[in-house]
């Protein structure tokens, strides 16, 4: 009988009152790595430095974990059982050291369906989307893990009817399915880092979710492109899923017209099929599917680094909106509700255009294991709080950190 294979998601936690440290997810626990494979590596708060290591190290600790996990020796099963812990018993944090974060927009459907609802009668597409995997440079500060409460952001927005300016809440805010992916080995200033590449520089993958103040955004994003409307929170999921296993996952990309540049063209380019479901309010509203996306993650890297930027332990990259062509997979509110010209009706009655104070957003994902089986990423979520008080009112208090606001 072959042995079972295991995801074997990296994340990091904690107990109590205790210091974080690296494990993996098995079933309904987690297993402590540093004391069950005895390496210090793991006694970390971040995954930083195991990922640091390289490709060869990633793949060589999957395989002592698989034989770990395998093992019939009563002194080896002894020891992996003293170093599981029940995951209701953890707590789970950031995963990583965020280095820089950078978010793509390479859905064809999604870009497609942004074009039509912003720019109608235009051609949705602007002219160079075919040619490169349009992105823009995020904040990497304001990364935080599943379950951080997100503020209502403020700022200037301008209705289209109108002639005046306003600073205010926002009264669009939005969510974008996404993947992302984190980069584990660096490269040198000035150098690229090509197509078939990928697998030596990206360790592993988390959902992702990409909030949006709309109205912030359609005021400012001429000519420059998204910023206070992107930067105020992005959420990842607490677990990374090894891109080792999701090679069962793997399958051929959408053809791609015009033909891309030598640079993003790989001698054996492949995408994910992985499914996602996006609830609001633990309703299921939408079910994108990622095997669509025009621009694949590996072009997505090749792409960040072919001007000679360099890449950095702990990059995280977004691969954009993840939708469809129909209601029934599109990834956002702007798509589901049409800017909210459409909105969407909940079991109850309830209506939402975009997100109300209170609303909690979730985003799931399973993919096709190597064995056959199922790769379940876990979940993402935020719960929206409202907009604080102007710094005018006597009310008004600044920001906590996210563990103290969530406390």
């Amino acid at each position: 009988m072959t042995a079972p294979s295991y995801p074997l998601p990296f994340g990091v936690f904690s107990v109590g009152a205790g210091r974080p440290r690296v494990g993996v997810a098995v079933g309904d626990h987690v297993l402590d790595l540093a004391a069950a494979l005895d390496d210090p590596v793991f006694d970390n708060t971040t995954l930083n430095p195991f990922l640091a290591r390289g490709p060869r190290e990633w793949l060589a600790a999957r395989a002592a974990l698989q034989a770990l996990l395998n093992s019939t020796d009563s002194e080896i099963v002894a020891r992996r059982e003293r170093h599981r812990i029940p995951i209701a018993d953890v707590r789970m944090h950031l995963p990583i050291d965020v280095a820089d974060f950078v978010d793509f927009f390479s859905s064809l459907e999604h870009a497609s369906n942004a074009g039509r609802i912003l720019r109608p009668g235009e051609e949705p597409l602007k002219p160079n989307w075919r040619h490169l995997p349009v992105g823009y440079h995020g904040r990497a500060g304001t990364v935080v893990v599943s379950g951080t409460p997100i503020r209502r952001p403020w700022g200037q927005s301008k209705a289209p009817d109108s002639g005046a300016v306003h600073y205010t809440p926002s009264s669009k805010l939005d969510i974008e399915v996404e993947l992302g992916f984190i980069v584990g080995a660096g490269s040198p200033l000035g150098a690229t880092v090509g197509v078939d590449e990928f697998k030596q520089h990206v360790f592993g993958a988390v959902l992702l979710l990409d909030w949006s103040a709309r109205d912030i955004q359609a005021w400012e994003y001429v000519p420059l492109g998204p910023f206070l409307g992107k930067s105020f929170a992005t959420t990842i999921s607490p677990w990374v899923i090894p891109l080792d296993a999701l090679t069962g996952a793997e399958v051929t990309p959408v053809p791609q017209d015009p033909p891309p540049q030598p640079h993003l063209t790989g001698t054996a380019p492949f995408s994910y099929d992985i499914g996602l479901e996006l609830r609001l309010n633990g309703h299921l509203i939408s079910a994108p599917g990622f095997a669509s996306m025009y621009w694949t993650p590996a072009q997505q890297l090749a792409h960040m680094t072919s001007n000679g930027a360099s890449l950095r332990t702990g990059d995280l990259y977004g691969t954009g909106t993840i939708s469809s062509w129909d209601k029934a997979g599109y990834g956002s509110f702007m798509e589901l509700t049409w800017n909210g010209q459409q909105p969407i009706r909940l079991p109850g009655g309830d209506e939402r255009g975009y997100l109300e104070d209170g609303d909690v957003v979730t985003v799931s994902a399973t993919a096709l294991a190597p064995d056959g089986g199922r790769v379940d990423f876990g979940q993402v979520s935020g719960h929206i709080l409202p907009a604080r008080s102007t710094d005018t009112d006597p009310g008004f208090a600044p920001s906590l950190p996210a563990e103290q606001e969530s406390a």
